[in-house]
């Protein structure tokens, strides 16, 4: 997950010392933003089901608190690594500003392979992982939430966890969680549906018309089976061409039923084999002559060995780092227009933030209210992001990162930190 080559936290403190640079943050600033302000290590020993201990390894960082309390999903994952966890904790620093909510960024993570644990398994690992990490969350402290194959589920058992430790219910301390324990309506496809608000926006900005576009999606998890269905829901129109899983994919240039395929990947786990496609590998997906591209799996699928050959306008990253910097000049120069992952899959976050306001004051919104209030969010945040790049004549990742990143600066300034 995070070799040398593309170590996902080099590659943060690289896209920051660009936007830095051209901000002209003093050294200080700068090199307060470049690190973690505080991570904890944590081994967690889980009695298995064979009566065994197992000892996984654990993480949580927070990354930078300057403008609110940190937010940050959990990942679950066999080749988590601590560089991960601290790049995405950054990107969700830059994340919660960009949208321009109260909070910072963090994330977790554990070593392990969930597929290969039981539901009794996951819940004593899941409430270890509160028992060493839970003194330092809290809703004003620092907020979980779902990540890689972590749930609803296992955000319930956190919580429940969290609440043996404190005496209290504190439904706020994590959010993602289900309904009858607090989550908030319109969590479920908060990460696609601000991306597709995201797409309608630059659709809108570049003259593209979205009755006759194409899209194809590189990943089919929750945030791509979202995305399939919710570009004819919002934009009213669109044909679906190519969809891939880690399994493999499928193409069809006449067009893909978006709600057949998302049952198709449901009740068989592929999307291999799908009536009237053709196989297609997920490399010559992303290279695939389409209009709009959501490549919604996991990091590092546009480097510089193919993004010349990325063909699509507007590519829209679901997913979390999917492009390295060297690919996003390929892109400017070639004319594409990218929206980057801390932007366009920042409906997350938006609704989770949403999530913990009901908590706080404990009343609950109707679905169509959270939906206008994502929509608000997500075309206010792409408007001040596509305002710079217009203003700066720079690719939209830095565009973003000059927003995000002079906001926390300025916060730090104010606080008399640097």
């Amino acid at each position: 997950m995070a070799s040398q080559a593309h170590n996902p936290f080099k590659i943060a403190q690289q896209q920051l010392d660009e936007a830095a640079k051209m901000l002209g943050l003093d050294a200080g600033t700068h090199a307060a933003l470049r690190e973690p302000m505080r991570e904890m290590h944590v081994s967690l020993p889980v009695r298995m089901d064979n009566g065994a201990v197992r000892v996984f390894k654990g993480f949580r960082v927070q990354y930078n608190d300057a403008r609110g309390p940190t937010k940050g999903g959990i990942r679950f994952h066999p080749d988590e690594t601590i560089d991960t966890v601290r790049a995405l904790a950054a990107w969700m620093t830059w994340k919660t500003s960009v949208v321009d909510i109260p909070l910072g960024g963090s994330k977790g993570g554990i070593i392990c392979n969930p597929k290969e644990m039981s539901p009794g398994e996951l819940e004593r690992l899941s409430r270890q992982y509160i028992r060493q990490v839970g003194r330092i969350l809290g809703l004003e402290k620092d907020c979980p939430a779902p990540d890689v194959y972590t749930t609803p589920q296992i955000m319930a058992w956190m919580m429940d966890e969290f609440y043996w430790q404190k005496g209290y219910n504190d439904f706020g301390m994590i959010t993602g969680k289900p309904l009858p324990l607090g989550g908030s309506r319109g969590r479920n496809d908060a990460t696609a549906r601000g991306g597709v608000y995201c797409v309608r926006e630059a659709s809108k900005a570049i003259g593209l018309d979205p009755c006759k576009s194409s899209y194809a999606i590189q990943g089919f998890g929750n945030a791509g089976q979202y995305a399939a269905t919710l570009m004819k829901e919002i934009l009213g129109c669109g044909k679906l061409v190519a969809v891939s899983d880690s399994r493999g994919g499928v193409t069809n240039p006449g067009g893909i039923n978006a709600e057949e395929i998302v049952k198709y990947k449901l009740d068989t786990g592929k999307v291999e084999g799908f009536p009237g496609t053709k196989p297609i590998t997920n490399e010559a997906l992303l290279e695939l002559d389409v209009d709009i591209l959501f490549p919604a799996a996991l990091e590092h699928c546009i480097t510089a060995a193919n993004a010349g050959n990325v063909k699509a306008r507007i590519i829209a990253e679901l997913s979390n780092g999917p492009t390295t910097p060297e690919a996003d000049v390929i892109l400017y120069k070639r004319g594409a227009y990218v929206i980057p992952d801390f932007l366009c899959n920042a409906g997350g976050v938006t609704v989770s933030y949403f999530e913990m306001v009901q908590n706080a004051y404990n009343y609950y919104w109707e679905l169509p209210l959270v939906h206008k209030r994502l929509d608000e969010k997500m075309t206010s945040a792409f408007q001040a992001v596509h305002k710079m790049r217009e203003q700066q004549k720079v690719h939209t990742r830095l565009a973003a990162y000059l927003v995000a990143v002079q906001r926390v600066a300025e916060a730090m300034k104010l606080r008399g930190w640097v």
